[in-house]
């Protein structure tokens, strides 16, 4: 992997430097005495027990009540500008930088791997390449995380130095492990970047997959960390009814949100994680030179959509498990949620969780122009599309309106006499699971683009298939429509058929699919490189999607504690502690959104410095047919 410039290593290792640095000042921070140390070390241990607000169970109080905050300069220290604001945007834009850099050393791990088990040389070759371009882009990335790290923890320092010295005695256990986990990722990464030359390979290169493995064990545990931190601002546990600790820990980590958020965050990184390389790839395809060039990042943008819709499929009911669980918490928070205050920004949500669907289905119906022999499927898109459409606009439907007193008095009550009607949960899910299987047929469509099935239950297979595609739908519709006829506290649990359905075309039918095709009669070459310039215009559509979709979840899950810095037990009394407005919302996570993709395209410049040339016995396969990733996962060879 030579050839890099050496401007580039001079930006990256300035960037180390700065990050090294943001590092050591956070270390420094949480080491630090913050406010309550001195009561809490004087205290008596064991003088008093309390009792847990969530595990109902006793224990030893070990710290302070939560502090009972005024609004003055010494609890809410200010400048001339809303303080939520400023930390608002810091820690937006800290957690696009930690999602990105946790999901694509994953990425990377997984593809070296594949390239590893192949057999085909030139395959593996291709796949060390693009694992090695992905670490690229994540390196400069990693070190940006660190400083806004930094500038975040300082913005919590400077502007709400009472909650941030709360929250931090709460968590003073692991508060140095975060600390010194992220000095040994930050070790890590570089060591695995800067020896992928001196461990390509035999056993160095174990070695090397081996630290991809350590990387991402870090990167994982971290995340977890910082989930807990979250969980415990919206579903307290670990302390009594005045915010007290009672000595453990793990029940203060281990809240009743704190598991469903962490697959929620997972999957959602996952998914942000390979839109954001996918954007890249296609940035670098509309600026390629050449057709070998548009071939490679072609492939790369198919690999990482290939991810993210991996893990965008099971996401939306990663989200139903974390607002069931909500509901099982506190059932007002669940109604503030979904039938309350912030129930239009749900509404939103579900305009971006389809526009992202109709997105990837596009972009795949793209895909099949770079395959001969797939023309027969692209006269049956117009039906996919609406389907899709119709699913997409009963998906967005919602049950109440916005409106103003004299609206309301003037109708005579909140329900509206003909939007009332509609709108319901179920209707909503079976709109959204109508929108995946279609996106899953689309899917398993280009799978067999230019295939044909040669296995001698082929026919069978494709009755069998279309079968159930059919009764999945109309399962899913029928449950959809029940759903008018039956009370509320009953139309709830119709999500289960629903999604266990949609669950069953994923599995049972890519599964069937993948067998169907083994073996397969080719019936055209696919040309990579050979897309329209609209292909890439959808990643990076797609990408954005995901990174408006992100801040807007990341705001309602903050705003769904109100007034509360720790629910039901830190009150928030600053001026700021009230709900903003759906536009000003909207208004803020643009800005967040559009400040991410400016700052990004830095870091696809400075990826973009090293643009090596290959070894010449790279060369001789440089026409090698690159594979299909679905295919290559399953038979770690090329098709």
């Amino acid at each position: 992997m030579s050839g890099v410039p050496s401007r580039r290593n001079g930006i990256i290792r300035l960037l180390s430097l700065l990050g090294a640095f943001a590092l050591m000042v956070i270390v420094l921070a949480m080491a630090s005495p913050v406010r309550g140390d001195e009561g809490e070390s004087a205290r008596e241990p064991g003088s008093e027990v309390g009792r847990d607000v969530y595990y109902k169970t006793e224990g030893v109080i070990s710290g302070l009540p939560a502090p009972k905050t005024v609004d003055n300069v010494e609890h809410y220290p200010r400048y001339n500008f809303e303080s939520r604001v400023l930390i608002w945007f810091a820690n937006q834009q800290h957690l696009y930088y930690g999602s990105f850099v946790l999901a694509v050393p994953i990425f990377c791990m997984i593809i070296e791997l594949m390239g590893m088990v192949t057999k085909d040389k030139a395959l593996a070759r291709r796949y060390d390449q693009l694992a090695y371009d992905f670490v690229k882009i994540s390196l400069t990335a990693y070190s940006l995380t660190a400083i806004l790290g930094g500038i975040l923890l300082f913005t919590f320092l400077t502007l709400y130095p009472t909650f941030f010295g709360y929250l931090a005695s709460i968590f003073r256990p692991v508060m140095h492990l975060y600390a010194l986990l992220f000095v040994a990722e930050s070790g890590t990464l570089y060591i695995y970047y800067y020896g992928w030359d001196k461990m390509r390979e035999g056993f160095l290169k174990w070695i090397h997959l081996s630290l991809s493995v350590v990387l991402n064990t870090i990167g994982t545990v971290l995340m977890f960390l910082a989930n807990s931190w979250i969980a415990f601002m919206m579903s307290p546990a670990g302390v009594d009814e005045e915010g007290r600790y009672l000595g453990n820990i793990w029940h203060v980590m281990h809240t009743a949100l704190w598991n469903p958020l962490n697959i929620h965050r997972i999957l959602g990184n996952m998914a942000f994680g390979g839109s954001v390389v996918a954007a890249y790839a296609a940035y670098r395809f509309l600026a390629a030179r050449n057709q070998e060039e548009r071939a490679h990042y072609d492939w790369m943008g198919y690999v990482a959509m290939f991810i993210a819709v991996l893990f965008l499929v099971p996401l939306p009911f990663a989200g139903y498990w974390l607002m069931r669980e909500v509901y099982a918490y506190r059932q007002q928070m669940g109604i503030t949620l979904m039938g309350g205050l912030l129930a239009w920004l749900f509404i939103i949500q579900a305009t971006m969780i389809g526009a992202l669907f109709l997105t990837t289905s596009y972009y795949l119906w793209q895909c099949l122009g770079r395959m001969r022999g797939a023309e027969h499927y692209q006269r049956y898109i117009k039906y996919l599309v609406f389907i899709m459409t119709v699913g997409f606009l009963v998906f967005i439907t919602p049950h109440t309106m916005v409106m103003t007193p004299a609206e309301l008095k003037a109708m005579g009550g909140q329900q509206h006499p003909v939007l009332g009607n509609y709108g319901v949960m179920s209707a909503k899910n079976g709109g959204i699971n109508t929108i995946i299987v279609t996106t899953i047929l689309s899917f398993i469509w280009y799978q067999r683009g230019n295939k044909i099935p040669t296995v001698s239950w082929a026919k069978f297979g494709n009755i069998f298939m279309g079968t159930f595609f059919f009764f999945a739908y109309v399962n899913i519709i029928w449950l959809a429509v029940y759903g008018y006829y039956i009370p509320a506290n009953v139309r709830v649990g119709l999500s289960v058929p629903q999604v266990a359905t949609t669950l069953s075309c994923l599995v049972f039918m890519t599964a069937l699919n993948l067998g169907m095709l083994k073996a397969a009669k080719q019936g055209g070459t696919v040309e990579w490189g050979r897309m329209s310039p609209r292909s890439q215009y959808a990643l990076i559509m797609l990408a954005t999607e995901f990174t408006w979709m992100m801040a807007l979840m990341g705001y309602i899950r903050s705003s769904v504690r109100l007034f509360w810095h720790v629910n039901e037990i830190m009150r928030d009394n600053s001026p700021w502690a009230y709900t903003h407005t759906v536009g000003f919302a909207a208004n803020m996570i643009s800005f967040n959104v559009l400040f991410f993709w400016t700052s990004i395209l830095f870091v696809f410049w400075l990826a973009s410095l090293a643009v090596k040339k290959q070894p010449s016995h790279e060369q001789e396969s440089a026409n090698a047919p690159l594979p299909h990733p679905a295919v290559a996962i399953k038979s770690t060879g090329h098709t």
